[in-house]
């Protein structure tokens, strides 16, 4: 289970008692943010992403953010091709509603985006489709080793919301 996966990689980081389990799914951003009782947008959701030559892009964004095809392109070189239900925990190591960017598969690049750093906390999954953890910015960066930070997300931004 990629649970315990995450599980096992928090102990090695000394973290293993940030994981926090629900009775109830936190599969999706307003399912955590209920189960959190926070604010969906400091949901960190993960979502996955065909790259180039077999390759899967991650990219955490905030619970609001949609991904900007222009700018993702802009960024990555390539279209957004989202992942398919059935590639997700082949490729990732995490199925769908747990997908989160700590303990993948190698090779899996991790990207934050800068809709994140509004927060002074956020609560990414921990592989499964009932947790999460609680996380500043630099511990999220420090523990799920990104690639670097990414401004790829639109609708997050106060220009974007009037």
């Amino acid at each position: 289970m990629a649970i315990e996966k995450v599980r096992k990689y928090f102990e090695e980081m000394g973290i293993a008692d940030r994981i926090t389990e629900f009775s109830g799914s936190s599969a999706t951003v307003e399912l955590a943010a209920r189960e959190l009782g926070c604010a969906p947008e400091r949901i960190a959701k993960t979502i996955s992403f065909y790259g180039e030559d077999g390759a899967v892009i991650l990219v955490v964004a905030a619970g609001d953010a949609k991904i900007d095809n222009k700018r993702f392109k802009e960024h990555f070189g390539f279209k957004a091709k989202m992942l398919s239900f059935e590639d997700a925990e082949r490729l990732i190591g995490h199925a769908v509603g747990g997908v989160c960017p700590f303990a993948v598969n190698e090779g899996v690049q991790v990207w934050l985006d800068e809709s994140l750093r509004r927060f002074e906390t956020v609560f990414p999954a921990c592989g499964s489709s009932n947790s999460a953890a609680e996380f500043t910015c630099a511990e999220l960066e420090r523990y799920a080793k990104p690639a670097g930070w990414a401004d790829v997300c639109k609708g997050w931004r106060d220009e974007e919301k009037l």
